[in-house]
C-alpha cells in the first residue's frame, strides 16, 4: 500500500496515473499540463494590506483589552485565516492539474499523516447545491465511511468549460486524525467563480465554521467561524464579510461579538480601505446602517465605557476612542491610522467601500458547512 501526506498526495497520483495519462504527463516540462480537466484555479489571492499571518502575534505586544488600532489590526489576521483556506485549495488544484485525471475513478492510498487508508474518487456529472458539475472529486477516510460524515476529508465541484467555477469542502479531522482533539468539527468551504456575475472578473466566498473552542483566558478573541466574499476587478479587490468570536468581551458583560467589516485593497499599490462594526453575535439584522454606523467601533467602545465610567473624563474617552474612526487605513505594514486618509491613493477605495455591507451576525454565529 503507498504511503502519502494529504499535501503531497499528487506526487502519488503521477505514478499511479501514469498509465492512463502518460502521453500528458512530461509533455510540457516543469509547466503545467493544459489538456487536464481541472481548472486554472478555484481561489483569489488576498492583498497583504488586508491579510497578515497570525503567526505574528507570538512576537506581539500583550494587551488586556482592545482599542481602536488594535481591533482594526486584529482584522488582519481573520481574513488572513480565510485567504489561506483559498491559498490551500489553490496549492492543491495547482499540483494536480500536472496530471490528467479525467480516466481515474477510484484510488486507494495510505497517508503519512495519520497512517490510515484514504480513498479518492473522481465522477463526472456529480450533483451538489442545487446544481449539476461537470467533475467531483471526493477524498474520504476508509475507517470512517459509515459514519454520520461519510468519513468525507474534501470534495471539489467544478466546471472546466469557461465560466470556470466551482466548490471545495474540507473537513482536516478525516485528513489528519492526528489533529482531532483540535479540529474534529471544523469544515471550509471555498465557491469560486470566473462568470463575472456579481460585476467582477472573478470572486470567491470562504465560510469557516465549529472551529475549535480555545479557552477564553487564553485566547478572549479567538474565531469559531467566518464568511467572507473576495472579489477581484483589475487592480481592485473587495472583501467584505463578518468573523465570530463567541468569548469576545471589553469592558462589561456583554459577550460574543461579530467583526463585520467591509473593506476594498489596490493590488498594484498594497494599500487598503477598512469600515469596521463590532455587533454582537446575536444581533439579526442586515446592512451597513445597523452593522457599520449603529455598531461601529466607535459607538460600541464609547458604550463600554460610559457604561463602565458614567462619569469618565476626556483622558479616559480619548484614550479608549483613539483611532476608532471610520474608515481605517492600511499598507503592506499594517494599520496605518482610522479617520482621514493618509494619501490620495487611497481615496478610491473609500468610494468602492461605501457600496458594500457585511452578512446577517447570527447567521454567522450560527453558520453550518455540509458534505454533499
Amino acid at each position: 500500500m503507498k504511503k502519502l501526506s494529504f499535501y503531497s498526495f499528487v506526487v502519488f497520483l503521477l505514478g499511479i496515473l501514469f498509465f492512463t495519462a502518460c502521453e500528458n504527463t512530461f509533455d510540457n516540462g516543469p509547466g503545467l499540463d493544459e489538456s487536464t480537466i481541472l481548472p486554472e484555479q478555484l481561489s483569489i489571492d488576498i492583498p497583504s494590506a488586508l491579510s497578515q499571518d497570525a503567526s505574528i502575534l507570538k512576537s506581539a505586544p500583550v494587551v488586556d483589552t482592545l482599542k481602536g488600532r488594535e481591533i482594526y489590526g486584529h482584522l488582519r489576521f481573520f481574513i488572513h485565516a480565510g485567504d489561506h483556506a483559498g491559498r490551500t485549495v489553490k496549492h492543491i488544484i495547482y499540483a494536480i492539474r500536472r496530471y490528467n485525471i479525467d480516466q481515474v475513478k477510484t484510488v486507494t492510498y495510505e497517508s503519512e499523516d495519520d497512517g490510515r487508508i484514504k480513498n479518492l474518487v473522481v465522477v463526472e456529472g456529480p450533483e451538489f447545491d442545487g446544481r449539476t458539475w461537470e467533475y467531483g472529486l471526493t477524498i474520504t477516510d476508509a475507517e470512517s465511511e459509515g459514519e454520520p460524515d461519510g468519513g468525507k476529508a474534501m470534495q471539489i465541484f467544478w466546471n472546466h468549460q469557461n465560466p470556470k467555477e466551482g466548490i471545495t469542502l474540507i473537513k482536516p479531522y478525516n485528513l489528519d486524525r492526528t489533529n482531532e482533539r483540535e479540529m474534529a468539527q471544523a469544515m471550509f468551504r471555498i465557491d469560486y467563480s470566473g462568470a463575472g456575475e456579481l460585476g467582477y472578473d472573478r470572486h470567491m466566498i470562504v465560510s469557516i465554521a465549529d472551529m475549535p473552542a480555545i479557552d477564553p483566558l487564553l485566547a478572549p478573541f479567538a474565531m469559531d467561524g467566518m464568511k467572507m466574499f473576495v472579489g477581484k476587478k483589475g487592480d481592485k479587490v473587495d472583501v467584505y464579510g463578518n468573523s465570530s468570536h463567541p468569548n469576545a468581551k471589553f469592558l462589561t458583560e456583554k459577550v460574543g461579538y461579530n467583526w463585520a467589516f467591509v473593506a476594498s485593497a489596490s493590488v498594484e499599490d498594497d494599500v487598503a480601505v477598512v469600515e469596521l462594526g463590532l455587533p454582537l453575535s446575536t444581533v439579526d439584522a442586515e446592512g451597513r446602517a445597523v452593522l457599520l454606523e449603529e455598531n461601529s467601533i466607535y459607538n460600541v467602545l464609547y458604550s463600554e465605557v460610559k457604561t463602565i465610567w458614567p462619569h469618565a473624563s476626556d483622558e479616559i474617552l480619548n484614550a479608549w476612542l483613539t483611532n476608532t474612526e471610520a474608515p481605517g487605513f492600511f499598507n503592506k505594514h499594517g494599520f496605518i491610522q482610522g479617520g482621514e486618509a493618509p494619501g490620495a491613493e487611497y481615496l478610491p477605495l473609500v468610494d468602492r467601500i461605501a457600496g458594500l455591507a457585511p452578512y446577517n451576525p447570527k447567521a454567522i454565529a450560527n453558520l453550518e458547512i455540509n458534505f454533499n
